[in-house]
């Protein structure tokens, strides 16, 4: 069995997107005006429920051992390669839709992750991330809270 690779970090950062290439603007017009490798962003949601993180990504085509995933306790960074498919390299393009080759998301949490409870699922074309929330059991709550306003 196959698993998916999770690592462990702090350096988890996203590539400056401000700054598009030439290639890069014509990319989605005609794969003729593709020189190199190609990002594309796989669609994604995020769920919250009151104890997880729940991410799902639609990657049809990307094998297990083509997606790495790097979590810490502020981010998420999922990346990996979704091969070219074309049955016949002279064949010529007429419509041209489906992206393939590298792809990179990095997404930041709306809370603290429990890494001990991080868990990936591969199924049907969609990934589907599932993420503990890491609650501090030792701050005490109060009841009574006197504010001062100015």
């Amino acid at each position: 069995m196959e698993h998916i690779k999770i690592r462990f970090g702090e350096n988890i950062e996203a590539r400056a997107s401000g700054d598009k290439s030439f290639e890069q603007r014509f990319q989605s017009v005609n794969p003729m005006f593709c020189f190199s490798k190609r990002v594309w962003k796989p669609q994604m949601d995020i769920f919250e429920t009151r104890d997880e993180i729940i991410i799902q990504a639609e990657i049809a085509g990307v094998n297990k051992r083509d997606i790495i995933i790097e979590v810490n306790n502020k981010a998420v960074k999922i990346t990996g390669r979704r091969k070219n498919n074309q049955p016949d390299p002279t064949a010529t393009f007429r419509l041209a839709e489906i992206q393939f080759g590298l792809f990179e998301r990095v997404l930041y949490l709306p809370n603290i992750i429990d890494v001990e409870k991080v868990s990936a699922l591969l199924s049907n074309g969609f990934l589907e991330l599932t993420l503990g929330k890491l609650f501090n059991k030792h701050i005490k709550q109060k009841t009574n809270v006197s504010l001062d306003f100015i």
